[in-house]
């Protein structure tokens, strides 16, 4: 099979990647029968994978592992999520597949989950960690959409920081019928606890404001 990353994007994801301190899996929900991106994800996410050490890629069946699946709150295909170096789950999920320009938010999470410093101050981690609710925070994007890897990235470094809440990027295209039940028009759009939404690359702030008023 041919690879999706030619040799020069390789070196790049590669030396992007060398900072990471910590170890990342990456758990890939796919299913037999129609599934939209799920041969592409799952090429994607392995070759990526290849180019760590500290990067390990498992595939699961959302029927057959349908336990891990519910832990990890999957319910469509493909899904993934990230664990942290002790294999736990801390709230960071993609919705379909992290190409175009989503592979900034995809790179970019895994290196926060290795433990990289994201540089938020200690006055903006206290706001976040004070957040005392479960917040699901949905950002829908399309693989062409400059301005969507920043939001997706600012849901899931709340998400990182605090363990009420759960960010996931939703690739639009690929799940239509629900772009289509909260009536996504522009991207990014972001749904939080399935009724407040926020428009555009909102900086971090505009995140914490309405979530300190849940």
């Amino acid at each position: 099979m041919q690879k999706l990353l030619d040799q020069d994007l390789q070196n790049q994801i590669k030396e992007f990647l060398s900072p990471m301190k910590g170890n990342v899996t990456l758990v890939l929900f796919t299913q037999d029968g129609p599934c939209d991106t799920c041969v592409e994800t799952k090429q994607l996410l392995s070759e990526i994978a290849e180019l760590s050490d500290k990067l390990s890629f498992v595939e699961k069946d959302l029927v057959e592992d349908i336990k891990e699946a519910d832990l990890y709150g999957i319910e469509m295909t493909p899904s993934f999520v990230m664990l942290d170096h002790e294999g736990k789950y801390r709230g960071v999920k993609f919705n379909g597949i992290p190409a175009g320009h989503e592979i900034n938010s995809f790179l970019s999470a895994i290196l926060d989950m290795s433990g990289l410093d994201f540089g938020y101050d200690e006055k903006l981690i206290s706001r976040i960690k004070k957040i005392n609710k479960p917040v699901n925070i949905k950002v829908f994007v399309t693989l062409s959409c400059p301005h969507c890897p920043g939001a997706v990235n600012t849901a899931h470094r709340l998400a990182m920081i605090n363990s009420n809440i759960e960010g996931e990027m939703i690739e639009a295209q690929t799940f239509y019928t629900l772009s289509e039940k909260y009536n996504v028009s522009g991207v990014p759009k972001i749904v939080i606890n399935e009724k407040h939404e926020l428009v555009g690359n909102q900086p971090v702030e505009a995140f914490l404001k309405l979530l300190e008023r849940l």
